[in-house]
């Protein structure tokens, strides 16, 4: 399918509501198969609206379990989770995100430097492997900026162990495009995939698997079935989650960012100005920045009804002497962007999750009913 083309609270709510009534039903069973971007979603595709926060974690999960029950809404709620789990990995090795943008950068040098390598990335980035179905993926998300969250699996596995491409180069071209990257979930997944986050557990691409989970869609001939894991020379450290602030009890002046745009429910008294810090990652397609400015945009009206305040542009003095106060934004742009005298404020759902996303994710899979009940999700 196509990656919805309004980001805004108002379009994230209505495709939340189809979801439930259309698609939920069926998603355990089918959320594997990508039909094509033609074809009804066999996914949420609620991941662009969650990425930016115009539609909140929690709220997502109440929903979804009023909607379907818990027995119903069990694996929907966890590939939630798996978002909430990837930033919360983040922000406690947040090495790997810069050794990541290095590796990406260190990647474009040897493009420079290598014709061979040179060549075989433009023809993987454009669609002329040869390999059927990587080369329809390619030119798809350069289209329309999407891909199918089982596709993004097989198309990261061709590229690193089909192609031997460097993977940050391949995490790169995924960010430039994705309506929807995110520096955690995407960084952490191609490393998944690579067999780095999990060691020597590495995702491995066959051609019976897309046959079969693409209704026979491609051939995929000429795959590495049977490839090594990659290795690092070391593992990215861990360090303590770094603590949140407390938004003061007196007006304040509200900074949104791309990272959470729900501010109906930041806990905040009065407001007596908002502004919008716009932080695309290196590179974003047009596409990418069209649709961060209309989010943001939506955000900070959205705020400024909320609180009965103007809309004020980001520039000197713009707090007129308030206390700034910013939703937390997780490692990634908009986190290395922020002003240092933000007080950087942190939601309850990830105050209680991030804690258990330190290690793999079936800690925090077991402290989901705990993260639930701390946040009212009934």
């Amino acid at each position: 399918m196509n990656a919805p083309t309004l980001l805004t609270r108002p379009a994230g709510l209505e495709r939340l509501d189809a979801f439930l009534r259309e698609d939920a039903p069926s998603y355990a069973a089918m959320r594997n198969t990508d039909r094509g971007p033609d074809a009804q979603p066999t996914t949420s595709a609620l991941s662009p609206f969650l990425r930016r926060r115009l539609l909140d974690e929690r709220e997502v999960v109440a929903a979804a379990r009023s909607a379907l029950g818990e027995r119903g809404a069990e694996k929907f709620v966890s590939e939630v989770f798996w978002r909430t789990y990837f930033k919360g990995y983040l922000e406690t090795h947040p090495g790997i995100w810069s050794d990541c943008l290095a590796l990406a950068r260190a990647g474009q040098e040897r493009l420079d430097a290598e014709a061979g390598l040179r060549r075989a990335h433009a023809a993987a980035i454009e669609g002329r492997t040869g390999i059927d179905c990587f080369d329809a993926w390619a030119r798809e998300l350069v289209e329309t900026n999407w891909l199918h969250n089982h596709t993004r699996m097989w198309f990261a596995s061709i590229w690193i162990f089909t192609l031997r491409l460097p993977w940050a180069l391949g995490a790169d071209f995924f960010m430039r495009h994705l309506l929807d990257g995110d520096p955690a979930s995407n960084t952490l997944s191609w490393r998944w995939v690579a067999g780095l986050h999990t060691r020597g557990k590495h995702y491995v691409a066959r051609a019976e698997n897309i046959r079969r989970y693409t209704d026979g869609r491609f051939e995929a001939k000429g795959l590495d079935e049977n490839p090594a894991s990659l290795e690092e020379d070391r593992t990215p450290a861990e360090v303590p989650l770094p603590a949140a602030d407390k938004a003061p009890a007196g007006e304040v002046a509200l900074l949104l960012h791309l990272d959470d745009l729900t501010p109906e429910t930041l806990p905040l008294g009065r407001v007596g100005r908002v502004a919008g810090l716009l932080a695309h990652g290196d590179g974003a397609a047009d596409p990418v920045r069209a649709a961060d400015r209309v989010a943001l945009e939506d955000g900070l009206q959205r705020a400024a009804a909320r609180f009965d305040c103007p809309v004020v542009a980001l520039d000197d003095g713009w707090a007129g002497g308030l206390p700034v106060v910013t939703p937390w934004a997780p490692v990634g742009p908009s986190a290395a962007a922020l002003p240092a005298d933000c007080l950087r404020i942190r939601r309850r759902w990830d105050e209680a999750a991030w804690p258990h996303a330190t290690r793999g994710y079936s800690r925090l899979r077991s402290a989901i009913p705990d993260v639930l009940d701390a946040c009212e999700v009934r």
